[in-house]
């Protein structure tokens, strides 16, 4: 598979998962707010550089810009070689969402966005898990073009 088709099925992983998050956010209240924690990172990544982002329309647009970007990236690691896409959509997806849950406060971040209930939990490896098989989907539908 190539690098192309792997960012492809990586990005629509991504854009899959932001659309989910932004649908369920819009909707409900007891969901993950992976937007907010990515807000946050992002402030915090620019005050090294004794900047930041003021208004707020600016740093949504910014942090899902670099989010989508992100994780295309990372989704399209599914592609990598020729074996167990399957296995290592599941694997990436499931650590994708345990790694948003634990490293936000060991990187100084305020966790409360995804870990404030049990169920914000499960639905925070659940996105990530999604956009993981999403982009394996689109995998499977490219090798066989």
């Amino acid at each position: 598979m190539g690098k192309i088709k792997n960012f492809v099925a990586g990005l629509a992983g991504a854009i899959a998962l932001n659309i989910l998050h932004e649908t369920l956010k819009a909707k409900k209240s007891n969901v993950p707010r992976i937007d907010l924690l990515g807000e946050e990172a992002l402030q915090k990544t620019l005050t090294l550089f004794d900047t930041e982002i003021e208004d707020k329309n600016d740093l949504y647009k910014a942090t899902l810009t670099g989010d989508v970007i992100s994780n295309a990236l990372y989704y399209s690691l599914i592609g990598a070689g020729d074996k167990h896409m399957w296995p290592k959509a599941i694997l990436l997806g499931l650590t994708a969402g345990v790694g948003a849950i634990n490293l936000p406060e060991p990187m100084g971040l305020d966790p409360e966005p995804v870990t404030r209930t049990k169920q914000i939990k499960v639905l925070t490896v659940g996105y990530y898990l999604f956009g993981a098989l999403v982009t394996g989907g689109v995998l499977t539908l490219l090798k066989k073009r």
